[in-house]
């Protein structure tokens, strides 16, 4: 080794805004991926669940004998049985101190309270075996009335859980007025209605279901000194965790093993019963054992996501200029309240005010329990439902005023020279450019062409007609920091941990707390610190995902990973260099106050003598010739907790011909200019930006998860749930501005949720505007070809067609008016049970 190398002639080139292959696709698409079903341990048993049929029913009684006899069964195991060793399910955000807060345990004694919950679980040689037996598990059941109507839920009429009295779980109120962010709502809408604009309208967010690619899945072995789970989970720290607190096994004594996870979209933010049951289960038997769930079981059982309805109240003067905002939700929790499920509305309440400068805003959440799957969040959790609302509304604001949707915005939307600004939520955002982006989309779209050809349709009577549909949104992503988490009583922090190991080799061994499920974190962690130390790409090695290996971490969800687990890893690595530094002076006979770092070589200034951090970190590990008192490590951590959210923004924009005939959708064209910060990874942020806008277009014309009026999931397949593929779908074109974040080094902002943030309401309302000419000013999610049809031909009150006949289950149709204005146009349509009177 030589203290002397000279400095190379050409710099490496940098990392950091490099389209780079990810790095664990070589595994994952060659099948040599380790998913917890492809697990097999020594004398592995397998685990079948029983689901009640019934979304409320006592139990009257369990037999299982005929199940226990079954070829290969070693045993079957009622909540009775496994008593406390089962622990309960936890809730760790509890939106008010007086939350009606259920308890959950994973497999109930003596009443089930959705269709689909767990009664028994069969303990046999292999999975089909154990499948087989649970058909043999003979339940009875009393059947008991089901609360499965949101607004009939909230008004008390039949009871979730009769033993809490009602079904409000919670009411959060934020209040610009009593907080002092802004002026009282009310005094707006009054001055409104006297002399501006008041524009009244209900929206409904439909119940979806994430529909991760990968089923979950846990495997428990207990046979060491420390009890074993691997899962298919977004939070093995968080799920380690929660163990320990409900189990009663101490932390030190747990290790949680997320292997590669198939994706999970919210769905796997959870801990879930059949991860508390297999515990018990295993502990109880001394035995590995494991769990996958069919797909009809996840449909059913996973957690759901959205199902709000949302009365929507806003103030404007005459001209359109915002003046007062307030929003009442109705979110429906399910049979329980899940880890985050009551505090996911209370994320949208920070969003609602969007990008506009409203000067008084006034929110409220009542959350509701019913006797259906319970919910929790699901890509974007309260943002996308948010940004739903306001966007439609600023549509419906402009059609009022006589103006384009995008002059409305852009007369009320915060200016480039006015960031940072605090909302009238109290958020401050620190960066961003609407005027920018907004000009980019229109750009890609052609914007002004289009609206000459929509005029031309509709002068010609063309019964294809063209909408153009608008959507400008931010989010909050990063969910920190933890002191402001702390004043919403969420029960965890916003921190995020790293550590980074210089091996002897030159090679660099990363561990970060963010646990990936599909976002590309080998490869874009690897980036930033091979730009940061200088070393290879291919030299960096990225662990996660495993407590004992990263045994701190608060796992991944809000597009957290990169805005604070990358800034974590870029803080350890300074230390690392910060650490070499000395060293590497006293190898150069210099200064330390006389090195510079730069191309992962630290060199004396003024002189060609330098040395790469590689040989340093060799140095180190010999330790032969070491500054006294200089520990023979630059091994380095840090622990990152923001100073804010950061908000990322875009413009979205979608051309949708509607056939006026059938009904028939056809997309057009869609294109996106998404203001992200700086960019790590080109390549990995358009799949993200891909995939979301999938998800987002998804709900607005395809997704639905349906009950029947018992209580059935009657979406309880790929043949009744419409998920989309790429045949559904075409090519979007996407773009970028970039305003830095303030807030971080990095200069980044989350992208994992923004396109299914803002690509729903791009698309209703390119639906809506292709047809408002007829009298309609809203179709209810998903657009189906018959619902766009009905509204059509049931305009003649405003887009209503109330009256016709048609099957209904459950709550009323939702209504809305302006000043002026008709109601909106919701119908059942025929065929369809649902008891979320889901239509067109």
């Amino acid at each position: 080794m030589t203290a002397t190398q000279e400095r190379p002639s050409e710099e490496v080139e940098r990392e950091i805004g490099r389209d780079r292959r990810r790095k664990e696709d070589q595994r994952l698409i060659t099948g040599r991926t380790r998913w917890t079903d492809n697990l097999t341990l020594p004398g592995m048993l397998h685990l079948a669940m029983v689901r009640s049929p019934f979304a409320h029913a006592k139990i009257v009684s369990i037999d299982t004998s005929a199940a226990k006899a079954a070829t290969n069964v070693v045993d079957v195991f009622t909540g009775p049985e496994l008593g406390e060793t089962l622990g309960v399910n936890i809730n760790a955000w509890p939106i008010t101190p007086e939350q009606v807060t259920p308890t959950h345990s994973p497999m109930p004694a003596d009443r089930v309270a959705f269709a689909g919950e767990i009664v028994a679980v069969v303990v046999a040689r292999t999975a089909a075996e154990a499948r087989d037996a649970a058909e043999l598990v003979d339940v009875e059941y009393d059947e008991l009335p089901a609360a499965l109507d949101l607004k009939s839920a909230a008004a008390d009429e039949v009871l979730a859980h009769p033993d809490l009295g009602t079904n409000k779980s919670a009411l959060w109120v934020f209040d610009s007025g009593e907080a002092g962010t802004g002026a009282p709502v009310e005094d707006a809408i009054s001055k409104a209605r006297a002399d501006g604009i008041v524009i009244e309208r209900e929206y409904r967010q439909q119940r979806l279901i994430p529909a991760f690619m990968e089923p979950r899945s846990v495997v428990v072995d207990p046979t060491g000194e420390q009890y074993v789970m691997y899962s298919a989970t977004q939070i093995p720290h968080i799920l380690r965790f929660a163990l320990a607190a409900t189990t009663g096994v101490p932390e030190s004594k747990i290790r949680v093993i997320a292997p590669d996870v198939g994706g999970g979209f919210g769905g796997k933010l959870q801990t879930t019963p059949e991860e508390w049951i297999a515990w018990a289960v295993g502990r109880r038997l001394g035995k590995p054992v494991k769990y996958t769930e069919t797909r009809s079981e996840s449909l059913v059982s996973a957690h759901h996501g959205r199902d709000q309805w949302q009365k929507l109240t806003l103030a404007a003067e005459k001209d359109g200029t915002v003046t007062g905002l307030k929003v009442e939700l109705l979110a429906d929790l399910g049979a329980y309240v899940a880890i985050v499920g009551g505090g996911v509305p209370v994320l949208g309440a920070f969003m609602f005010n969007a990008i506009y400068k409203f000067p008084a805003y006034h929110f409220s959440v009542q959350t509701v329990l019913t006797n259906k799957t319970w919910t929790d969040a699901y890509r974007g959790a309260g943002r996308p439902e948010a940004t739903y609302a306001i966007e439609r509304l600023m549509d419906e604001l402009a059609v009022e005023v006589g103006v384009d949707p995008l002059e409305i915005r852009e007369k009320n939307w915060i200016k480039h020279e006015e960031f940072p600004f605090t909302t009238v939520a109290g958020l401050e955002y620190d960066s961003g450019n609407y005027e920018a982006a907004t000009a980019r989309a229109k750009e890609m779209i052609g914007y002004d062409e289009l609206r000459a050809e929509q005029r031309r349709r509709r002068e010609s009577g063309d019964p294809v007609q063209l909408g153009i549909g608008v959507s400008t949104f931010t989010e909050m992503c990063g969910l920190a920091p933890s002191r402001v988490l702390g004043q919403l009583d969420y029960g965890a922090g916003g921190w995020e941990h790293a550590s980074v190991r210089m091996l002897a080799t030159g090679k660099v061994e990363v561990v970060t707390g963010a646990s990936a499920h599909g976002q590309g974190h080998e490869t874009a962690f690897s980036q930033i610190v091979a730009d940061r130390l200088g070393v290879a790409f291919e030299d960096v090695e990225i662990l996660h995902g495993d407590t004992q290996v990263a045994p701190k971490g608060m796992d991944t969800y809000g597009s957290r990973s990169l805005v604070v687990g990358g800034e974590a890893l870029v803080r350890a690595a300074d230390k690392v260099i910060e650490k070499a530094k000395p060293i590497a002076a006293h190898l150069l006979e210099a200064s330390a106050d006389d090195l510079e770092f730069t191309g992962g070589r630290f060199s004396v200034r003024g002189t060609d003598q330098g040395m790469a951090i590689g040989e340093v970190a060799l140095a180190t590990f010999a330790a032969h010739n070491l500054p006294d008192g200089v520990e023979p490590s630059l091994d380095s951590d840090a622990t990152y907790d923001p100073v804010a959210f950061n908000f990322p923004h875009g413009t979205h924009l979608c051309a949708m011909e509607v056939d006026t005939e059938t009904g028939e959708l056809r997309m057009r064209k869609y294109v996106c200019c998404d203001d992200i910060g700086n960019i790590i990874n080109p390549l990995i942020v358009s799949g993200q930006v891909h995939g979301g806008l999938v998800q987002g277009i998804a709900q607005a014309l395809w997704e639905e998860a349906v009950y029947d009026e018992s209580g059935t999931l009657v979406s309880g397949s790929f043949v009744d749930y419409l998920l989309p593929t790429a045949a559904d779908t075409i090519s979007f074109d996407i773009d970028h501005t970039t305003s830095p974040s303030l807030t971080n080094t990095l200069g980044t902002k989350g992208v994992g949720e923004a396109g299914t943030i803002a690509s729903t309401p791009a698309v209703v309302n390119a639906v809506v505007d292709a047809v408002r000419h007829f009298g309609v000013n809203d179709i209810q999610m998903p657009c189906t070809p018959e619902r766009v049809w009905r509204a059509i031909n049931g305009a003649g009150a405003g887009g209503s067609t109330e009256g016709a006949a048609m099957p209904h289950f459950g709550e009323a149709e939702a209504s809305g008016t302006s000043e002026g204005g008709g109601a909106m146009g919701n119908q059942e349509q025929p065929g369809t049970s649902s008891t979320e009177g889901a239509g067109a």
